[in-house]
């Protein structure tokens, strides 16, 4: 049985990616480890390297196969963790979509710590895939308050309207953190990409058989 682990910083997140898993591969496993303290540290300005490493090196010792950190922010560091087994970051098959075509792509992010991370993902991502784009940052920071708060609804509807404002200033706009996945449902007609199942599917993708 394959087993996947999965590295968050939010409750919530746990639930998200258990049915994703079911949904992808119903013969795999998921190890769930929720750390919300290493985003709340990273966001400050904190040296969470080591804390990060020593998490996924309990999953991998626990089994899992395979890893994805569900967390944008610590995402990079995360990738250049040696657990021992692959380490993969929540947005990165998002964000090799985002720029296969090229153009213009803006980044919709809830917190402010997220944005430099994506942005050079991005970056990094075109360059390999050897096309240009032009990266607009849209943040859409007072959403935030809602999902600390626990309004899960209210949080994913304004993440959705800042969505539809912004989305005519980009050829794709890109929902920087796992949390907003659900606002791309709101917005069927506009060219959104979220990462929680893009991710899960490369998990399965790469885990031995």
């Amino acid at each position: 049985m394959p087993i996947i682990g999965f590295l968050h910083t939010a409750d919530v997140h746990v639930a998200t990616f258990r049915t994703l898993l079911a949904g992808a591969a119903p013969d795999a496993r998921g190890l769930h480890v929720v750390d919300a303290a290493l985003l709340e540290d990273a966001r400050a300005g904190a040296d969470v390297g080591e804390r990060v490493a020593a998490r996924l090196r309990s999953l991998a010792a626990d089994g899992a196969d395979v890893i994805v950190c569900t967390c944008s922010t610590i995402g990079g560091l995360a990738e250049t963790v040696d657990a021992g087994v692959p380490v993969l970051r929540v947005d990165r098959p998002m964000a090799e979509a985002a720029v296969a075509g090229g153009g213009r792509v803006a980044v919709v992010a809830a917190l402010a710590s997220t944005l430099a991370p994506t942005t050079a993902l991005l970056r990094e991502c075109a360059a390999l895939a050897g096309v240009t784009v032009e990266i607009v940052e849209a943040p859409c920071l007072d959403a935030w308050a809602l999902f600390e708060s626990g309004d899960l609804d209210a949080y994913v509807r304004r993440v959705a309207g800042h969505v539809r404002a912004v989305a005519a200033t980009a050829d794709v706009v890109v929902l920087a953190q796992a949390s907003m996945a659900p606002a791309a449902d709101l917005v069927p007609d506009l060219p959104v990409l979220s990462s929680p199942r893009t991710a899960v599917a490369r998990a399965v993708a790469v885990t031995p058989t």
